[in-house]
């Protein structure tokens, strides 16, 4: 089982952009899912976007699709999460997961390894 650090977050104004990044260690990086969720003060953890081990197969949340892009590179271990154009709506903290599977996943339980999570803050 891999462990998780996020970095990257930050305050942000309305329609700028971040990129966040995921290091995994202790494990077999590319024997794992790996996605990113957020959770909102007051609200239940949400699913952003998830990346197979390839790299070649993505999802995303309805929220962001179309302004948020996943990707990774196995050969670092590391798996980013470039966001443009963020809004208020945007702000919360951000959480790295895996899961030991080939398959492409997006539910919250089926995440075994969770990071601290990170701050994103998007001001209006």
């Amino acid at each position: 089982q891999v462990l998780v650090a996020e970095s990257g977050g930050g305050l942000v104004q309305a329609g700028g952009s971040l990129r966040l990044s995921c290091v995994a260690s202790g494990g077999t990086f590319t024997n794992n899912c790996m996605a990113w969720f957020r959770q909102a003060p007051g609200k239940e953890r949400e699913f952003v976007a998830s990346v197979s081990w390839s790299g070649h197969s993505t999802d995303y949340g309805h929220s962001v699709k179309g302004r948020f892009t996943i990707t990774r590179d196995n050969a670092k271990n590391t798996v980013y999460l470039q966001m443009n154009n963020l809004s208020p709506e945007d702000t919360a903290v951000y959480y790295c997961a895996a899961a030991l599977t080939t398959l492409l996943l997006r539910t919250t339980s089926d995440f075994d390894s969770w990071g601290q999570g990170t701050q994103v803050t998007v001001s209006s």
